[in-house]
């Protein structure tokens, strides 16, 4: 992104889910509940991260997330994922999530958090996340 994109924000990293929010996803004041949507970026982060690690993993921590507009009812909402860091055994996966109204023209974005997973064996012990070149 150049200084000339500043007036077109656009999500960074790639488009990991997609998925509309329904009316059972809401509170009684019919707004979308911030569980639904830190689910939704587990999932989302946690898909990644079993493509990064080939095979199992498991979520350690999610760093702090604001939350920069509400989510409606019926919107598409996007979570993309952007590859942070690998450590020998953990990768650190930022999740920013976009939305876009039923009646808008332009995404905009909801949240981010990042996200740091753990490869494991299938007796869950740590195991080392297989090398990214090539």
């Amino acid at each position: 992104m150049t200084a000339l994109d500043d007036d077109k924000p656009m999500p960074r990293g790639e488009l990991i889910i997609q998925i509309i929010p329904l009316p059972s996803d809401t509170n009684p004041n019919g707004d979308v509940f911030a569980g639904w949507l830190v689910k939704q970026m587990d999932i989302a982060a946690a898909t990644m991260a079993g493509r990064i690690s080939q095979g199992r993993n498991a979520t350690v921590a999610m760093d702090r997330m604001e939350f920069l507009s509400p989510l409606r009812v019926g919107s598409q909402v996007g979570c993309y994922g952007e590859l942070v860091e690998v450590g020998r055994s953990s990768m650190k996966i930022n999740i920013e999530v976009w939305t876009l109204d039923r009646t808008a023209q332009a995404p905009r974005k909801v949240t981010e958090g990042l996200f740091v997973y753990v490869a494991i064996d299938e007796h869950g012990r740590i195991r080392e996340v297989p090398s990214q070149n090539g």
